[in-house]
């Protein structure tokens, strides 16, 4: 009986989702004669094609692996005087979630209005404890898209956003979550991630997609002690490229991504973990090989979260490999950072992976900035972790274990979900 039931759920799932259109392949995305990297049009070409918002801004801060990341956005916390705003994806249970919840607290009871968003699948393993000592010290406490019977396939849809807001002043920004996993006690070594901190107009368009995800999540807003940035007017130097409920026929993160692939000449370094790159993307990485452009991939190996994940990327490994797409396996823990070096004008950074959950479903939050300082400690953070890496050559990937080849081809029909 108990078979039955999960039988049928399963169809049901997967019926829903075939409904969905989610198996269907994404419209092609192909643009001629984009404005060069450097000329002061590129940015508004970029963003009238992306739905991006073209906004100003400097970085002020960048932090490697997670005792620097956390740190950093624990002495945020501790300078802010009128709001801090948090929003994030996982959240688990352990030092790392509970000297986060002390320090907010702590600005909460001297005064300060704290918000905290969370995604309700991605901090489901934080016990009702937790959220009760943070609501009875004034913490704000609010769940992106919890559980609803009556929409159940809405449920998939999550907020994987990362974002650290603080008296609508600063902004972080990355990829970590709230959880010892960056610590990388399992691996033996931290996960390789970043996290970016800045100022300019862009924080207020920050802040504007933290409320109107707290709107969404059955809030109020009270704009009364809102303080956009006054900073004077500049040249758009930085793009904000929000995933809000994408589709396959409008993914500002597809669309942002994809035109940076389109508009690379000479070096396109890339990071994700989880690397599942659509039709349209690999078609696009294999014309910049095409053009002369240096494609390296930095992704995740054998040490990861997610191996069933890793099994399914690497069915793609071959036709990458055979276009000159160099592939670089990270080594020594789960390298989890989401990243882009487009020649040696623009950096391309956030939370979206090169999958199709981040293209076409996830809320994402990435942000692409022309030519900061910045740049060349990322250029570093990418060095080194190349030289941590496997080089996958197509010998060794055709000699992979069977193993990883079964639970790959088994796993491919899910390719849009994973």
């Amino acid at each position: 009986m108990l078979v039955a039931i999960i039988l049928g759920l399963l169809l049901w799932l997967l019926l829903t989702l075939y409904w969905q259109g989610y198996w269907r392949s994404p419209s092609s995305y192909h643009v001629h004669n984009l404005p060069p990297l450097a000329s002061e049009s590129f940015a508004l070409a970029i963003a009238s094609l992306t739905d991006a918002n073209a906004l100003s801004g400097e970085v002020t801060g960048f932090w490697v692996e997670a005792e620097a990341i956390f740190g950093a956005r624990l002495a945020a916390i501790a300078r802010a005087q009128l709001i801090i705003q948090f929003e994030t994806f996982i959240m688990t249970p352990g030092d790392r979630a509970e000297r986060f919840a002390t320090a907010l607290c702590d600005r909460a009871q001297a005064g300060c209005t704290v918000q905290v968003l969370a995604d309700s699948y991605g901090a489901r393993n934080l016990s009702a404890t937790y959220w009760r000592r943070l609501r009875a010290s004034g913490v704000a406490v609010r769940f992106f898209n919890g559980w609803n019977w009556r929409d159940p396939a809405h449920y998939l849809r999550r907020n994987h956003r990362k974002l650290l807001l603080i008296d609508h002043q600063v902004a972080l920004v990355g990829g970590a979550g709230v959880s010892d996993l960056w610590d990388g006690k399992a691996e033996g070594a931290a996960w390789w991630d970043y996290e970016v901190a800045l100022r300019g107009s862009a924080v207020t368009r920050l802040s504007g997609l933290f409320l109107q995800h707290w709107l969404d999540a059955g809030s109020s807003v009270d704009l009364a002690d809102f303080r956009p940035t006054t900073d004077p007017p500049a040249i758009a130097n930085l793009l904000v490229a929000a995933g809000e409920a994408p589709n396959h026929r409008d993914s500002t993160i597809r669309a942002t991504y994809e035109s940076f692939i389109q508009a690379a000449r000479r070096r396109l370094w890339l990071s994700s973990p989880y690397f599942l790159p659509v039709p349209n993307t690999r078609r696009l990485l294999a014309e910049a090989c095409q053009r002369g452009v240096e494609v390296k991939i930095l992704t995740m190996g054998a040490r990861c979260d997610k191996p069933f994940v890793r099994s399914v990327a690497r069915e793609f490994y071959g036709e990458l490999l055979a276009q000159g797409i160099q592939i670089y396996e990270y080594q020594p823990s789960m390298m989890h950072a989401k990243a882009m070096l487009v020649d040696d004008d623009w950096l391309c950074f956030g939370s979206a992976n090169f999958d199709p959950r981040s293209f076409f479903q996830n809320d994402e939050l990435n942000l692409a900035i022309t030519r900061p300082p910045i740049l060349n400690d990322f250029e570093h953070f990418f060095q080194i972790g190349f030289s941590r890496s496997q080089e996958i050559e197509r010998s060794q990937w055709r000699d992979r274990p069977w193993s990883g080849r079964l639970v790959g081809r088994l796993l491919m029909p899910l390719f849009w979900q994973l």
